[in-house]
Parts: structure tokens; C-alpha cells; sequence
């Protein structure tokens, strides 16, 4: 009797549709709250049974052994736009240990870069779905990795398979620069999306104060006792041209100093 192959993966299909609703609800979640998602992109398949007989024939495992020993027959890639954002992703995942999914194994090829320059990150889980009326566990290998590492490794993986695995070591080694090209572009954006977020915070800072110093002048301007009003808005004007944060504090400071004092008098 034939092994029923369309049978047997068809849980592993309910693994990764199942698994792709979550991790596009979280990517929802940051959206409805008006934050950018860690997740760019999420996409999921299942091992075609010529791939599972190639590789089982490759790591020399009997083909009924295939569906127990091999982790990765359920496969969810999830693609981030920087190097931190995986890193986030991570730490979402492991909350879920042992609510929604039980992680069995985990591999770092971002710090543990493999000799072919292949990096990602990847955590095997068991994953529980509910099938012909039973309650059982599959495992579900998560790929985790930037948009640059994606690029590297689609194109890597193609050319490899074009040849046959025959690729030559000349090819190999440029294929090699290449991947710590893609990461230090990686590292760049990483840099840049920092510098961004700490120009951002300034600007803000700075809008904050400016408006405080607005409403603190205004506070003065109706109060009867305070005598040269005007200096105070013109020591404002100079300050906004110079573009001095910690002078504006500090001049915010003076004001609210003296609106104290005038209340307490």
C-alpha cells in the first residue's frame, strides 16, 4: 500500500495557515496602535515530498522515519526591515512559550554566521492544532531574518539548486563577501534608523518646550504685576533662533520660577 503523502502533510498545512493568521495579527496589533510593526512580511509553506525524499536521502534517514526526524517539513519565514526588529520578534515568540507553542530549539546564524555566509535566525517549535477529532503536537521551523538577509539567501539557495550543488569555490567566496555585504548594509540601517529616532525625540523635546514657553509668556502677559513683558517674549525670539535646547529649558525653568513666585505672593 502507498504512503498517502496528501494525508499525512496535511496537518503541517494546518500548522503554517495557523501560524500565518497569528503573526499577521501581531503585525496588526502594532498597526492599530499606531506603531510600526517588526514584522515587514510573513509567508509560510510546506515541504513538497519530493524535497522531504531529497533530504532525507541526503542526511541518510529512512523515508518512514522522515515526518519524526525532520523539523523544518512545516516552515513560516518572517522578514523585518532591520537587524533589532528579529531580535524583537524573538522576544514576542518566546512570550508565547508555553501558551500557544512549546520551543524545542533554537539556532543564532546572525552571531553563528554558517561557512557559507547564510544568515537568519531560526526557532523550531511544537506547535498544537486540533485534527481528526485528536489533540496533537507538529513541529514548525521559524525563519527569522532582514530583507537583505532574505535577497542573499533566495538568490544563494537558486544558484545552488541551478548547479546542482556544484557551485565553484570561486563563486562561493564572492557569494560569501556578498552575504557580509548584505549584513553590513544591515548594520548601516540599523545606524541610521537610531540617528533617526534620536533626531525625532529632539524634535519633539523641543516642540514640547517651545510650547510651554508659549504658554508660560502668556501667563505673564495677563498678569498685572510683572513689568517688562515684552523683554521676556524677545528673549524667547533670540533663544528659537539659536536653536539651543538646554538654553530653552533653562529659560522655561526661569519662567515657571517666577509664575511660582507670583503666586505665592
Amino acid at each position: 500500500m502507498l504512503f498517502d503523502w496528501k494525508q499525512a502533510l496535511l496537518p503541517y498545512e494546518q500548522v503554517v495557515d495557523e501560524l500565518l493568521v497569528k503573526f499577521k495579527g501581531i503585525m496588526r496589533e502594532f498597526q492599530v496602535a499606531g506603531n510600526i510593526s517588526p514584522i515587514e512580511n510573513v509567508t509560510g509553506r510546506v515541504k513538497s515530498v519530493a524535497s522531504i525524499i531529497e533530504k532525507t536521502n541526503r542526511r541518510n534517514i529512512p523515508l518512514d522515519k522522515a515526518l519524526d526526524v525532520l523539523e523544518d517539513i512545516a516552515g513560516v519565514r518572517i522578514i523585518c526591515r532591520f537587524v533589532d526588529d528579529i531580535y524583537e520578534v524573538i522576544n514576542l515568540i518566546k512570550k508565547r512559550d508555553g501558551i500557544d507553542m512549546d520551543i524545542i530549539q533554537e539556532e543564532d546564524y546572525i552571531k553563528n554566521t554558517k561557512t557559507s555566509g547564510y544568515k537568519s535566525y531560526h526557532i523550531t517549535i511544537n506547535y498544537p492544532i486540533f485534527i481528526q477529532g485528536e489533540h496533537k503536537k507538529f513541529k514548525c521551523e521559524i525563519q527569522i531574518r532582514t530583507l537583505a538577509m532574505n535577497f542573499w539567501a533566495t538568490i544563494e539557495h537558486s544558484l545552488r539548486y541551478k548547479f546542482d550543488k556544484t557551485v565553484p569555490n570561486e563563486i562561493r567566496d564572492r557569494l560569501k563577501v556578498c552575504a557580509e555585504a548584505a549584513f553590513q548594509l544591515d548594520m548601516e540601517m540599523d545606524k541610521i534608523k537610531y540617528e533617526l529616532m534620536e533626531t525625532k525625540s529632539l524634535m519633539e523635546n523641543k516642540e514640547e518646550i517651545i510650547n510651554r514657553i508659549i504658554h508660560n509668556i502668556h501667563i505673564l502677559y495677563n498678569n498685572s504685576n510683572i513689568e517688562n513683558k515684552n523683554e521676556y517674549n524677545h528673549q524667547f525670539i533670540e533663544l528659537y533662533q539659536e536653536n539651543n535646547l538646554d538654553k530653552l529649558r533653562e529659560f522655561n525653568t526661569e519662567l515657571e520660577t517666577l509664575l511660582q513666585e507670583i503666586g505665592e505672593n
